[in-house]
């Protein structure tokens, strides 16, 4: 047989597949309304920068830092100076979670805009920026991100079909191998899953080099994308999956015998190729997190997988379909039982409270999953103990019926297959959690005085705020009393205004604040530093939703 002519048996498995194919491709697209991804939020959350977002310095500074929730690998890191010129920062140090930047000039008074990119453990991209001032602020220099919704979707298509050529192709090539046991009913659907894995994998490769440098869809062929895409955790899961799909398609052109190992090769590598990454992978504790996504993805590669060779078998050829219907219905409630219980576990890490199932766009996704899980288990349940056994005993509307059933499970699984992509899109509430219990912090420096501010937590609703002083020479500063000003006209809110509590450790602290609504506040310090003088120091600070 040609290869052309193995190409077309491989997208064309009958009038029965043709309507199932069309199928799939109607719910991509409605997947891809449904799923359209949204301007990305970070996945490592920056907590600290150095300068602080907002400061204003004295003199430029000779160091620059930023702190996030989790250890990244920085991409691109740009200083833009106040007359727009950029200056790359190639000098920087690894310390934990934080990224130590050296800066190579002393830069002149104005706003400075410190523009990062990421890579973050789960190996998504992050970008963003902190503004700062040396000497007198001025206008901001242009620094923002724009949001390439080609590239966006292009990376969600990819992630689709890198799920169906895993889960209906290395799971298909499985079932063929364990369950229908030298039948070959859906080879040809299974085949075209593979190398539609195939070149998802490589093509989703690629959109991640160009998501992480950010990048448009136009540079795709350039060599630093592709090593860049690589470099990141994304890249072995990449790998793991090729290696998966090609021992799968091994598997389909080997004697039956020797069938069975290859198969089994296949499905393990989809279950270690999606614990490579992802937010799920990344998600502490890891010893737990890993293997229950090892465990989730191959319970649903072996699910998935068995649906099209037994919705076509039961179709062309229901006399013979007893025994590979036979095994399914067996083996198919420990699988459910493992992959629920492997979700459940995930979904809590992830969630973490039952609010963030409506407050979060992750909560959404799933909840969305959730609704579609509930038809395709009602669905399963009714195949499995209703239908299976008159369909086995030979009925044969009862396995027109099943088939017809099993084409619509089909449907189902690749609806949910679109929302998990849009995860790509989505950090989890576990992640936000994380920054938003750290504070909004920002440095205040003037000739008379300077500050450091820290409100905790950095959203809104009940916080305390630790406010430490000193001269405008970093000299200490015996203050008599020290007030705090929050005001946010824009919202209509009059000024919140505490008096601050002098400690033993010489900081002041304001407690039972309450700071009703997000945005950025402006935050003013009224420092007593005599019975005649009295100094004002303010300076913008962003308080998160809460």
């Amino acid at each position: 047989m040609s290869a052309a002519s193995f190409l077309r048996q491989a997208c064309m498995a009958g009038n029965y597949s043709g309507r199932l194919v069309a199928g799939l491709l109607a719910a991509v697209l409605l997947l891809a309304v449904i799923a359209a991804p949204n301007p990305a939020s970070a996945h490592a959350a920056l907590l600290k920068a150095e300068p602080a977002d907002g400061a204003v310095l004295a003199q430029s500074p000779s160091q620059m830092s930023l702190t996030f929730s989790e250890p990244v690998s920085p991409l691109v890191l740009t200083l833009v100076r106040p007359d727009g010129t950029s200056i790359p920062l190639t000098s920087f140090r690894l310390s934990g979670q934080t990224v130590e930047v050296d800066n190579p000039q002393a830069l002149k008074s104005g706003t400075h805009v410190l523009s990062w990119r990421v890579i973050s453990a789960d190996g998504h991209p992050v970008g963003g920026s902190v503004l700062f001032s040396v000497g007198a602020p001025s206008a901001a220099p242009a620094a923002s991100e724009a949001v390439d919704r080609e590239l966006r979707t292009a990376i969600w298509i990819g992630k689709v079909f890198l799920y169906i050529g895993l889960f209906f192709g290395v799971g298909g090539a499985f079932a063929l191998g364990w369950l229908a046991q030298g039948g070959r009913s859906g080879q040809n659907m299974i085949v075209a899953a593979i190398l539609c894995g195939l070149a998802a994998a490589l093509l989703s490769l690629g959109f991640q080099g160009l998501d992480a440098l950010g990048a448009p869809l136009a540079r795709l062929a350039q060599p630093v994308i592709w090593q860049t895409g690589l470099g990141t955790s994304f890249g072995w899961t990449v790998l793991i999956a090729l290696m998966a799909l090609g021992l799968s398609l091994l598997s389909l052109v080997v004697p039956p015998a020797d069938a069975k190992p290859l198969a089994l090769a296949g499905l393990v590598g989809v279950g270690a190729a999606l614990a490579a990454s992802g937010h799920a992978s990344a998600a502490e504790p890891q010893w737990l997190t890993r293997p229950m996504v090892f465990l989730h993805a191959t319970g649903i590669a072996i699910w998935s997988g068995a649906l099209a060779p037994l919705g076509l078998a039961l179709k062309r050829q229901p006399d013979k379909t007893g025994p590979l219907l036979r095994r399914f219905s067996r083996a198919i409630l420990f699988v459910v039982a493992v992959l629920a219980a492997a979700g459940i576990v995930l979904a809590v890490i992830q969630v973490q409270t039952p609010s963030a199932l409506v407050h979060t766009a992750y909560g959404r996704l799933l909840l969305l999953k959730l609704v579609l899980l509930v038809f395709l288990f009602t669905l399963a349940a009714v195949n499995r103990f209703k239908l299976t056994a008159p369909a086995e005993a030979g009925e044969t509307e009862v396995q027109r019926r099943l088939a017809r059933s099993i084409a619509i499970e089909v449907l189902i699984v690749l609806a949910i297959f679109g929302v998990a992509a849009g995860w790509r899109f989505t950090p989890p509430p576990r992640a936000l959690a994380i920054a938003a219990a750290q504070p909004a912090s920002v440095h205040i420096h003037t000739l008379q005085a300077m500050a450091d501010l820290s409100i905790a937590p950095g959203h809104a609703g009940p916080v305390a705020a630790s406010i430490f002083i000193m001269t405008g020479d970093f000299g200490p500063l015996d203050a008599k009393q020290v007030t705090l000003v929050l005001s946010k006209p824009d919202s209509g809110i009059e000024p919140i205004k505490r008096p601050a509590t002098r400690l033993a450790d010489g900081t002041w602290r304001v407690d039972d604040l309450v700071i009703p609504v997000a945005g950025r506040w402006t935050a003013r310090l009224d420092i007593l530093v005599s019975d005649f003088e009295m100094v004002k120091i303010e300076a913008p600070i962003d308080i998160r939703p809460e």
